[in-house]
């Protein structure tokens, strides 16, 4: 992806973020709007089916970013991108502050701790915690990914990998270019362990 396109669709997807509806953002309404996310995010936005992500504790800017992506076609979803096309950007505002006000729940999935071990200094050595912190609870548009299901944090980082996962600036498909099968499989019960 060329760079100064990336970088110019950041600037505008801040501008919008910041500057889009006058209003503030409203929980309440967002919890309203999102009551259709609760068959696939999960009640309080802690998914427990493997295919989708839980959407407690996100950084607002990444739901608000990720909406965004589906209502303007840059990431596509059978059944994101047809919600997200009818949602102005007050209700995306909305929506992420209803899911980033909730506590995330994490799994209950069981790793044995030799993985753990091994998908940490995964992480570690692929700086991971740089951009979504030592404790990958994800900041602004970066998201949290401590505590997903495993199988959905092995879909994302292979999509990144192999290009069919969007990105918006080419950090992760770089950063997943590296990894092995294995190496995606070891940090997702990693991160997937994590509360």
């Amino acid at each position: 992806m060329n760079f100064s396109v990336s970088a110019g669709f950041v600037f505008v997807l801040l501008s919008a973020y910041f500057n889009g509806a006058n209003a503030a953002p409203d929980a309440a309404a967002g919890q309203r709007k999102a009551a259709v996310c609760v068959a696939c995010h999960g009640t309080d936005g802690n998914s427990s089916n493997a295919l989708y992500p839980s959407l407690a504790a996100q950084a607002p800017l990444y739901v608000y970013y990720q909406l965004l992506q589906f209502r303007e076609g840059r990431r596509t979803n059978e059944q994101m991108t047809p919600f997200a096309a009818k949602l102005t950007d007050a209700d995306m505002k909305d929506i992420a502050a209803y899911f980033s006000a909730q506590k995330s729940l994490g799994t209950d999935i069981k790793i044995d701790d030799a993985r753990i071990e091994v998908g940490k200094a995964i992480a570690t050595r692929n700086h991971c915690g740089s951009c979504h912190l030592p404790s990958y609870a994800g900041q602004n548009h970066i998201p949290r990914v401590a505590g997903l299901q495993v199988d959905y944090l092995i879909n994302q980082l292979r999509g990144f990998k192999n290009g069919a996962r969007p990105d918006i600036d080419g950090t992760m498909a770089s950063a997943a270019q590296p990894l092995s099968d294995k190496d995606i499989v070891d940090m997702a019960g990693y991160l997937a362990s994590l509360k």
